[in-house]
């Protein structure tokens, strides 16, 4: 088992910074401050951690940011994560025009149109995507790979077998 993780001994700059922030409106800022002043005191993470409201880990977290960055962790940052890369990426959208290309009923589906859901749903089942992605994923790879794409339109249509024939005589 490994020692309790503790802050150390605090200068006076140090101190007066973090006591500051306990007068914050910003609630990141102030748990921070709180954390950090009771870790000062000697208190454990996990006695830390009930006082406060949250888990250990989150208290071992604050006080390793604080090792690495001091004042600077008192900061909430973005939670965006800095790159996002696409799941279907330039080789996948390949396979994706390929797919394009077949009937839906090749893939077993009772349809002969493709819609974005059905394309997403045959992504998922042909392992082009780890999982069924969202219409919107792929409206955006289709956009990427600049294929222009129309919502399917059902035609109105008859089990009759002289349907053909009655269509033509009634449209002229």
């Amino acid at each position: 088992m490994m020692p309790p993780m503790y802050v150390g001994p605090l200068s006076d700059t140090q101190r007066q910074r973090l006591e500051r922030g306990l007068r914050s409106r910003d609630a990141f800022e102030l748990r921070r401050c709180q954390i950090l002043l009771a870790s000062a005191r000697g208190e454990r993470p996990s006695q830390i951690a009930a006082h406060v409201g949250c888990t250990a880990q989150t208290v071992r977290n604050v006080l390793r940011a604080y090792r690495a960055e001091r004042a600077g962790c008192l900061r909430a940052r973005s939670s965006r994560p800095k790159q996002v890369a696409p799941l279907l990426d330039a080789a996948r959208c390949k396979s994706l025009r390929a797919i394009l290309h077949e009937s839906p009923r090749a893939f077993g589906k009772p349809t002969s149109l493709w819609t974005l859901a059905l394309l997403a749903k045959v992504c998922g089942e042909q392992g082009l995507t780890p999982a069924v992605v969202s219409i919107e994923s792929i409206r955006r790879a289709l956009q990427r790979m600049r294929v222009s794409w129309k919502r399917a339109k059902h035609w109105i249509t008859s089990p009759d077998p002289r349907y053909a024939t009655k269509k033509s005589d009634a449209i002229g």
